[in-house]
């Protein structure tokens, strides 16, 4: 099967172990919120859905374009020993309109608020080397004045600058595995004036942390750092500035490395100022 959107979905914190788990997921709508109650969990879903595409769009192969209060997903997944073994595991997923719940296993892992921003769960402790499911619940209400919802059309019809709504999942859905000791996060500050890059991180362990910047495949600064604390920064000083334009980006590559946890990324150094 081919899978829609195959690219890494982050890369801008790129790792090479992760799976995509876009396309052919079971799928079911609930208008009355009740699927939990009524044993939804427990039964199979009665129709499919192509992850990441909306129901409402033709691309799903759902293409409903009325209400949906919640909407529920299932799929399979299968892991190894070498994804375990001394491993943490996370799902993402990159955006789901709008409250999701999300089930390992048929256990309760979390749930999240919000259409539009990217979320995650570390799911290790729910997973078993074989086969896994994942349910993934969203509800939505659109016509509420309580619920953000941007430009999506409150009527059934787009009407002026308000358009047929999003529901449920619209962004990649992944797996990604990582060491025990990982980085969590990662901001990006660069100074065109000292020309350097300083780099801001939120660890989930302790020991070196290392980063190397390159340009067009020359190494162009690095710096590292042994780390005792769940925060800490690295600032690199460039050898050479070669500032973003327009259609001309110049952007820098980075390499961070935080015991066996490796990350790529980028950034590019430009000013605007009156």
């Amino acid at each position: 099967m081919n899978i829609p959107r195959p690219e890494y979905p982050n890369p801008q914190f790129e790792r090479t172990d992760w799976t995509n788990l876009n396309g052919e997921w079971d799928f079911e709508i609930d208008n009355s919120k009740s699927g939990v109650e009524r044993g939804i969990l427990q039964r199979p879903l009665t129709s499919k859905i192509t992850v990441p595409f909306c129901p409402e769009s033709k691309l799903s192969g759902i293409g409903n374009t009325d209400f949906m209060y919640s909407v529920f997903y299932r799929r399979t997944f299968t892991l190894g020993k070498e994804n375990l073994e001394n491993k943490r595991v996370f799902l993402h997923v990159g955006a789901c309109d709008f409250e999701s719940t999300v089930w390992i296993n048929k256990q309760l892992v979390g749930s999240h608020v919000g259409g539009y921003a990217p979320f995650a769960f570390d799911i290790t402790k729910y997973v078993s080397v074989g086969l896994n499911t994942v349910d993934i619940r969203a509800t939505d209400d659109t016509a509420s004045l309580l619920q953000p919802s941007g430009k999506q059309s409150t009527g059934y019809f787009s009407r002026g600058c308000n358009y047929t709504r999003t529901t449920g999942i619209w962004q990649t859905v992944w797996l990604e595995f990582t060491p025990v000791e990982y980085i969590k996060e990662m901001k990006i500050y660069p100074d065109v004036d000292d020309c350097s890059v300083t780099l801001a991180f939120e660890l989930c362990g302790k020991g070196k942390l290392s980063a190397v910047a390159k340009y067009e495949g020359a190494v162009v600064g690095a710096a590292e750092i042994l780390c005792a604390d769940f925060c800490a920064s690295l600032k690199i000083d460039l050898s050479e500035a070669h500032l973003w334009e327009l259609g001309a980006g110049r952007l820098y590559d980075l390499e961070i490395s935080f015991g066996d946890d490796k990350v790529k990324s980028y950034f590019g150094l430009r000013k605007v100022s009156l």
